[in-house]
């Protein structure tokens, strides 16, 4: 199956009237950009609290750490604040999705273990109220980027993950840190400049996938740290997060309407 395309069934989520669904990405948790990250993580709480009232469902695309390496028995320290709220938001039954990113991509069974809260490591499809979406992070896909595309597929090769957890976890952390805040195939340059229909590679992706796979009413991803609301054709929109190191922006399915939000 070509790269990057769902590998598995589509799932449903019918939202009881009055309920949203809610698609955010992009926290970099870790990194300490113009606001720094522990200040970020309470607006990120602020916010899960905001929303927990109505949603009916969230989802997290990706890159919700600037580095994440899970060992068998050990995980990046910190995020308390954001793990504990997650936490209590499954735990009242709100059900929450998580894929992993550029900078999370070693993700393995912590969340899903210890919070309840389902990882996908492709783009998947999801029905919500009847309107179908394809949902994913976004690195890799589309054209261009090859040396990433290269590298990311050594860093899920499970080999090299298998010979990395061999280093000490100070040393394997220290390490990933490292390399996800100065190597640029890795953290991206993060480009706030919109590169038009021909040179927004998502939105490629979109309109070549819509071309094999008719019936698409929603592109969602992370990765680009630029809200974005671009139609494909007549009746498919794709819709990009942003982020939330400078935009802090959402989205919402609020019925039947998807609209961008930012949070104040």
């Amino acid at each position: 199956m070509p790269n990057g395309l769902p590998m598995t069934k589509n799932k449903h989520i019918n939202l009881s009237q009055g309920q949203k669904a809610y698609f955010i990405s992009d926290h970099h948790f870790g990194l300490d950009a113009k606001i720094p990250s522990q200040m970020r993580e309470k607006m990120f709480v602020q916010w899960l609290d905001m929303v927990k009232h109505d949603t009916g469902a969230i989802f997290i695309l990706g890159d919700m750490f600037d580095f994440w390496f899970e060992y068998k028995r050990a995980v990046p320290k910190g995020f308390i604040r954001v793990l504990g709220k997650l936490a209590e938001l499954t735990d009242s039954g709100i059900p929450i999705y998580f894929f992993v990113g550029n900078h999370d991509m070693w993700m393995r069974d912590y969340l899903s273990t210890e919070l309840n809260i389902p990882v996908f490591f492709k783009p998947e499809i999801f029905t919500i109220n009847k309107q179908t979406f394809l949902l994913g992070h976004g690195d890799g896909l589309g054209p261009g980027d090859k040396s990433y595309k290269f590298l990311k597929h050594i860093f899920t090769n499970p080999v090299a993950q298998w010979a990395y957890r061999w280093l000490h976890p100070d040393i394997g952390l220290a390490l990933a840190r490292y390399l996800s805040q100065k190597n640029k195939l890795i953290s991206g340059e993060y480009d706030n400049h919109f590169h038009g229909e021909n040179g927004e590679w998502l939105f490629l992706y979109a309109k070549n996938y819509l071309k094999k796979h008719p019936g698409i009413d929603y592109f969602v991803f992370g990765h680009r740290h630029l809200p974005l609301k671009m139609p494909v054709d007549e009746k498919s929109v794709y819709f990009n997060t942003g982020d939330w190191l400078n935009h802090f922006t959402y989205l919402v399915l609020d019925g039947q309407t998807m609209k961008l939000h930012k949070f104040q």
